[in-house]
């Protein structure tokens, strides 16, 4: 499925849980690293405006659905998605990473939150070898020279696959500055999934996730912050809608 953006298209590469993990495991067991993103629709405005962004994902190995409007608009232009967030493929990859002797790395959050995480995902997911928990400052810049340092940090701990919870477009940002300086290491940007492992934010209720409505919980729960960016996405949803239509079309 290729999503157009400003300047280029972004292409939703792998439809499935089994494609990931089939296409993760491959680069790990190989010792080879990646950068594995989720798009949704709040980070198509963000690619429209923003060009270090779309710099930063024509970088990504991998893009995933994160948001049902991505896999609507799949179904759309005659394509299959399954929905794939960023907090669901935490455990899936963790275990993964058990599997194949991998040590993972978690950054972001905060030192707290980042301990309680690891701590929940050591006791569900047995063997694994959480190797380096790093909480970048305020004002983290993935440009400047802490980012470079932390990615130093990682490969000196020999971690071979890290999990990424510094939102949007910073998570991102890093992942393709470490493909570039630490190419043997996987990274997959995963938003606030520690977060909700650590319970430092509560995600929806799964009913309320089966219904597809998990964006206005979050609405609700930050209407501040959240109800400008939703109406950014709204306002975006119909040009997108006609050209996945306009895809189908073509065949």
């Amino acid at each position: 499925m290729k999503i157009q953006v400003a300047e280029g298209e972004i292409a939703v590469n792998l439809r499935d849980t089994g494609a990931l993990i089939d296409a993760v495991r491959n680069r790990l067991r190989a010792g080879e690293g990646f950068a594995l993103a989720t798009v949704n629709l709040d980070h198509l405005v963000k690619l429209s405006q923003d060009s270090d962004f779309r710099a930063a994902y024509r970088a990504q190995d991998f893009v995933v659905a994160d948001g049902n409007p991505i896999v609507w608009l799949a179904r759309l232009a005659g394509e299959r998605l399954s929905l794939l967030p960023g907090s669901d493929m935490v455990v899936p990859l963790a275990r993964l990473a058990a599997l194949e002797g991998v040590k993972l790395g978690l950054v972001g959050s905060t030192d707290e939150s980042l301990a309680i995480a690891g701590a929940a995902l050591e006791e569900r997911v047995p063997g694994l070898e959480i190797a380096a928990l790093i909480a970048p400052p305020m004002g983290f810049d993935p440009d400047g020279p802490r980012a470079g340092e932390i990615l130093r940090d990682l490969q000196a701990a020999e971690v071979g696959l890290v999990f990424l919870a510094l939102g949007a477009p910073k998570q991102e940002r890093l992942a393709a500055r470490g493909r570039a300086e630490v190419p043997d290491i996987g990274f997959a940007s995963i938003g606030a999934g520690l977060d909700f492992l650590s319970g430092a934010q509560r995600r929806a209720p799964r009913w309320v996730r089966a219904i597809a409505m998990e964006w206005a919980w979050r609405m609700f729960s930050a209407p501040a912050r959240l109800v400008p960016r939703y109406a950014r996405c709204l306002a975006i949803l119909p040009g997108h809608m006609w050209r996945a239509l306009r895809m189908r079309w073509r065949g």
